[in-house]
């Protein structure tokens, strides 16, 4: 399996990843979610490794601009949906890499990346 990045090239840290992996000599594909978008097989197989609330960046802009109602409902079904129709929900960058699956991007996501 290769190792896959999926994140917004506008990120900061998804940016430091990309360069990180590179410097690593870890081959990765880009995967933009702005622009490809993302597929519901993609977040169950996520969700088998990560709950929802692991995924789901609630401080960020995108959450931010959520109506009330949309936020107040955190059923895993609904969840899921606005994920979907909007993956800039997700916190980033979301790593496949061997049979490791990090969100986010610190040393501890760094040493799972090397191991």
């Amino acid at each position: 399996m290769s190792t896959l990045i999926y994140g917004i090239t506008t990120c900061d840290t998804v940016r430091k990843a990309r360069r990180w992996l590179t410097d690593e000599g870890i081959e990765a594909t880009f995967h933009d979610l702005r622009k490809d978008g993302l597929d519901a097989a993609t977040l169950d197989h996520w969700l088998q490794s990560h709950p929802i609330d692991i995924l789901l960046n609630r401080r960020g802009t995108s959450w931010r601009k959520l109506s009330d109602a949309e936020k107040a409902d955190d059923g895993l079904a609904h969840l899921k949906a606005l994920i979907l129709s909007n993956p800039t929900l997700l916190k980033r960058p979301i790593i496949e890499h061997k049979d490791h699956i990090t969100v986010g991007f610190t040393a501890a996501e760094q040493a799972i990346l090397r191991g």
